[in-house]
């Protein structure tokens, strides 16, 4: 019995369809969340403060339960959408999230023209944290706790991330930080840091005592008091803060150098509390886009987790105050 094949167009239409069909539930996913841009007058700078921000589909304001927040810091003289224009952030956290693997989260990705330092062009650091947490958490249903924020960077925004966090611990659940610029005791000589506005001082000399003054180095042994129990009335109040970094072996920067010295700093304070992962690549978006995901899934671990050591914290130094 001859029974005739379809046209050889049917299989191609099909195809076609499936492929259509296939694009259309990916664009309706991939368009699911909002990357808005925004800025708002900061007092501490005197002008206006932009940022980017990632709102994760369906985000409802009125929400019962806060959303948590990781603040993402770009890198020297880029901009607050360089995480969403060249580092793929959006795409990430959709994927991420629609597999479970990390919580619907907001994404504040805030643009700065200093090393998010207080340096001698703008007093960034207290900018950040006097005016910009201040304005997200009043515009925006994300955590006010410690246990529901994070904080993340790149390059030069890797080294705000960590001094942010080891300032602040009590502010911030966990740190990433991605080729950090974080290098000790000076910058080596190519990097950016050594012409930036940050650390240029009124003679137009790069400022070693400041860059020594406000880098990770000046910020552990009081990181390590609070944080470190010691059995007695004034034992460390609060939990470490786990820190993930990354690196390119083949970083013209020597990141790897020094992410590993910043590695052997931390693991002397909080031996189970850091990870380093090494990527093949120099200092590029090539290395960042790589290591997001692994970041994003490290920092979820500890961010937004009720039962995380940050939570149990909190809630032994409440019983205790009570």
């Amino acid at each position: 019995m001859f029974i005739p094949k379809p046209p050889v167009f049917s299989y191609r239409f099909h195809a076609l369809l499936t492929a259509f069909i296939g694009w259309l539930t990916f664009s309706g996913h991939s368009l699911a969340s909002e990357v808005e841009h925004h800025q708002f007058f900061s007092p501490t700078l005197g002008y206006d403060y932009p940022y980017s921000i990632y709102l994760p589909d369906n985000y409802d304001a009125q929400a019962t339960d806060a959303y948590p927040v990781v603040y993402m810091l770009h890198g020297s003289f880029n901009t607050d959408r360089d995480w969403v224009s060249r580092g793929n952030l959006q795409q990430v956290a959709d994927r991420l999230i629609a597999a479970g693997h990390i919580p619907p989260a907001v994404f504040i990705m805030p643009g700065s023209r200093s090393w998010w330092v207080d340096g001698h062009n703008e007093p960034a650091r207290s900018a950040f944290f006097n005016d910009l947490m201040p304005h997200v958490e009043a515009t925006y249903r994300v955590g006010q706790e410690r246990h529901l924020r994070g904080v993340a960077g790149y390059s030069a925004g890797g080294y705000g991330a960590l001094n942010f966090a080891l300032e602040r611990p009590e502010l911030f659940a966990a740190v990433a930080a991605l080729s950090p610029a974080s290098y000790a005791p000076l910058p080596p000589r190519n990097s950016t840091a050594w012409r930036h506005p940050s650390f240029i001082n009124d003679q137009g000399r790069f400022d070693r005592e400041l860059w020594q003054n406000l880098n990770y180095t000046n910020y552990l042994e009081e990181y390590r008091l609070r944080v470190t129990p010691r059995g007695t009335e004034d034992e460390g109040d609060l939990s470490p803060v786990p820190l993930y970094i990354s690196a390119g072996r083949s970083d013209v920067y020597d990141a790897e150098f020094h992410a590993r010295i910043l590695r052997q700093a931390m693991e002397r304070i909080q031996p189970n509390d850091v990870r380093l992962d090494l990527y093949p690549g120099g200092h590029t978006w090539k290395v960042w886009r790589a290591s997001l995901p692994a970041a994003l899934n490290f920092l979820f671990q500890y961010v937004g987790q009720e039962n995380s050591p940050v939570v149990e914290t909190n809630r032994a130094e409440g019983e205790q105050h009570t």
